[in-house]
């Protein structure tokens, strides 16, 4: 008999990013909401009857969103803050209004931060609970309208939920009440809906909590227990629906015995990135229950060697009886793109050794069949060579030494020199680098890439748009400029495309937040570098003006972290491998002039362990070196910059310092600046521009609004380290809102600078 399958979520932006070209025409006005939850719709019921047709048992509903899980939690529990609650607004522009702000006749409100979800590229929206904040089941929720939407197909869906102790672990508390004091209300309004679902037919509900793999505090294992305890209690008391209890993204071995004792009648394990889930499984697992065993990679693209997983499954079976085991995806398919089969420009040789989400229901199905024949096939596939490694690769790797990442002279002597040779006045203000992305820039680049144009027609296109982004930056006086970054699809993709060892997708995109997609290329073989792949762009746009133009280059951690990479080595070998070849693209830059290199490291927190005690071994003693083998060989007046966003730098600011670039800017706007303190703290050496405005929302601040951000940045940063510039680059923004916000940044600089000027002569 055939195991069990379940599948913890699956994509939702469209084979073709539907939902994303919908909710795009719906901010602009140009479809309805009824156009737009149609399009919703499709998608749908395409991923459940993909689902079905694959023989999943357990499906999920409830795992698709308009922008994210964790926002539309709130949404359930009626948890949106009464500033977005408060507007004249529909229910769906609330919803985006807290996710990417609100800006017009209504009021002007600021987004909710969005971080990064655990070690993934994909972002959520942080949820907010004040003193005020009155929990409760809004009617007629969302799942349960998707479980009956999914009903009316003749499908039998598993209600999927962020749990309560992962919402109340990520949520931001405004006021004196902390999670403890709203267990009370989550449980009510929890098993209400566990209720309502059941009511409706459904048989299992599944509590999504991945925050129980992070190292626990007594206090977490506590509050866990408590929601847990009391909601199971009810739920066994109000109805017949069975409880699952899914983790993701590692183990959970600080818990898992109050876990296996609190009676739940599924618990989900990933065996894929957990360590010690087959050891904790090995020693005791509860007769009664499912096993939900994650063991299919949710997170990457490679095919599942089913010799590998077998064995697998026969190690769990020594403690779980085969009736009581599901085999499942890791985590949710969220995370790679839908279909092999929309990958056209791939040959068959190479789309063979691939599985995305529509394949990985394939691997589930075949793995639970015990089909001889399939498992045959698979091992023949596994049998035949791929990669092919490059004898220059290895032997540059083999020739490093201790002196290849050190860069000298030391910091404070190199930032008395570069002061001295670039002669910036005080708070000089720049950008992150990408300027808008118009349709016209998309279009030329388009029909280069299909061959309508040709390339002398599509340099002379982007060297005009070089001419007048400078030209823009020069009336609006920054002091250090970009080239806009017009030759750009991908601040990855654009650097895969041009190394030796990548390989690219023509549909495989992936959701980063809200309408955000990418299409992360894939690491194929060794690395390096094919030729010169910014030069000219810099040095052009370094030719129309006496200012100062920046080097705009990818970091190796961030192109590793925001690729699909080998498994086949080491992360360690193929950072190393990237460093190298983005090396040789920085000192062609120095040695054509370009005093200012910026190589961006957006995604060094993304592949953190979560748990402390893996940061360094696994993860910091390779990725932080890896950075400075990119630089260590630049003259000591060659100013180095980085820049990261969107994620939680407070715990690694001493290791960030140990990256020895010069200035380092970051996100830090919808992070109400809390970065502040932890530079002031570590006594950060490195020159450092926080973000004075959130460029994932279309509002403009104001100058006023600017200027109260750098006066609370330099209650923390002394004067001489304080750079000016938005949290990220501009590449999704629209020309006018990005002039009006720069405007307003620059002249927020200038008058900080005139005030402190005045101070320093008074002083005197």
């Amino acid at each position: 008999m055939a195991l069990k399958t379940s599948v913890t979520g699956f994509p939702r932006i469209g084979k073709e990013r539907e939902l994303k070209f919908a909710e795009e025409k719906f901010f602009k006005k140009e479809i309805s909401l009824e156009e737009l939850e149609s399009t919703a719709k499709k998608i749908r019921e395409y991923g459940w009857k993909k689902q079905e047709k694959a023989g999943i048992t357990f499906i999920p509903s409830n795992d698709f969103s308009f922008y994210d899980n964790v926002l539309d939690t709130a949404f359930i529990f009626n948890t949106l803050p009464e500033r977005y609650s408060s507007l004249k607004l529909s229910e769906i522009e609330k919803y985006f209004a807290a996710a990417h702000g609100y800006q017009g006749s209504e009021g002007d409100v600021k987004a909710l931060p969005m971080k990064k979800w655990f070690n993934t590229n994909y972002h959520y929206i942080v949820p907010e609970l004040s003193d005020s904040s009155k929990i409760s089941l809004a009617k007629d929720s969302k799942p349960l309208r998707e479980y009956r939407e999914a009903a009316a197909l003749g499908i039998k869906t598993t209600p999927v939920l962020t749990g309560a102790f992962t919402f109340l672990s990520l949520a931001n508390f405004t006021g004196a009440k902390k999670a403890v004091d709203f267990v009370c209300d989550f449980v009510d309004s929890y098993s209400k809906l566990t209720r309502e679902l059941s009511e409706q037919g459904a048989e299992w509900i599944f509590f999504a909590e991945p925050y129980l793999v992070r190292d626990l505090s007594e206090a977490e294992k506590s509050l866990f227990t408590s929601i847990y305890a009391s909601l199971l209690s009810k739920i066994r008391s109000e109805s017949k629906i069975k409880v699952c209890l899914q983790t993701f993204f590692g183990d959970v071995r600080d818990i898992y015995d109050q876990i296996c004792s609190l009676g739940f009648d599924g618990i989900g394990l990933d065996f894929i990135e957990g360590k010690k889930s087959l050891e904790l499984v090995s020693k005791k697992f509860p007769e009664n229950i499912l096993l939900f065993a994650g063991i299919v990679n949710g997170k990457n693209i490679w095919r599942s060697r089913y010799e590998e997983k077998i064995s697998l499954v026969k190690k769990i079976q020594a403690t779980v009886k085969e009736e009581k085991l599901v085999v499942s995806t890791s985590c949710s398919l969220l995370h790679v793109p839908y279909t092999t089969q929309a990958e056209d420009i791939l040959k068959d040789d190479i789309k063979k050794h691939f599985a995305f989400a529509e394949e990985k229901l394939d691997e589930l199905a075949e793995i639970a069949s015990k089909d001889a024949e399939k498992y045959a096939a698979n091992k023949k596939h596994f049998e035949q060579e791929r990669v092919f490694k490059s004898t220059d690769v290895q032997k540059a790797l083999s020739e490093l030494t201790e002196k290849d990442f050190v860069r000298q002279p030391a910091f404070d002597e190199r930032e008395k020199i570069q002061h001295k040779a670039l002669n910036l006045p005080l708070l000089p203000t720049t950008t992150i680098g990408s300027f808008p992305q118009t349709a016209d820039v998309r279009s030329n680049r388009a029909a280069f890439r299909n061959g309508k144009i040709t390339k002398e027609q599509y340099v002379a296109f982007n060297q005009e748009k070089i001419r007048d982004c400078i030209k823009l930056q020069e009336e609006l006086g920054l002091d250090v400029l970009v080239h806009g970054e017009f030759e750009r699809n991908d601040m990855v993709e654009y650097f895969g495309s041009q190394l030796y060892g990548y390989i690219f997708t023509k549909n495989a995109w992936v959701q980063s937040y809200g309408t955000r997609c990418v299409k992360p290329p894939i690491i194929w073989s060794d690395v390096s570098r094919r030729e010169a792949m910014t030069v000219s762009w810099a040095v052009f746009a370094q030719k129309q003006t006496k200012k100062i133009v920046k080097g705009m280059l990818t970091g190796p951690v961030t192109i590793l972290n925001w690729s699909f990479p080998r498994e086949d080595i080491s992360l360690k070998e193929q950072a190393l491998q990237i460093a190298l070849a983005i090396r040789e693209e920085v000192l062609d830059l120095e040695k054509n002039g370009i005093k200012i290199i910026q190589i961006d490291e957006a995604a060094l927190r993304e592949k953190l362990p979560l748990r402390k005690s893996d940061w360094h071994s696994d993860y910091l003693d390779w990725a932080i070196p890896a950075f400075r083998l990119v630089h260590a060989k630049v003259k000591p007046g060659t100013q180095i910059h980085t820049h990261m966003c969107y994620s939680e730098f407070n715990d690694i600011i001493r290791e960030i310092d140990d990256m020895d670039a010069d200035a380092i800017t970051f996100e830090a706007s919808r992070s109400d600046l809390k970065i502040l303190s932890a530079l002031k703290e570590a006594e950060f050496r490195t020159e450092v521009g926080p973000g004075v405005y959130d460029i994932h929302s279309a509002r403009v601040p104001a100058k006023e609004e600017i200027e109260a951000a750098l006066k609370k940045m330099l209650e923390k940063v002394p004067l001489e380290k304080l750079w000016v510039n938005p949290d990220c680059g501009l590449k999704t923004r629209g020309e006018a809102e990005t002039k009006a916000s720069l405007k307003n940044l620059v002249l927020a600089a200038e008058e900080i600078r005139k005030e402190v000027t005045s101070e320093l002569k008074a002083a005197v």
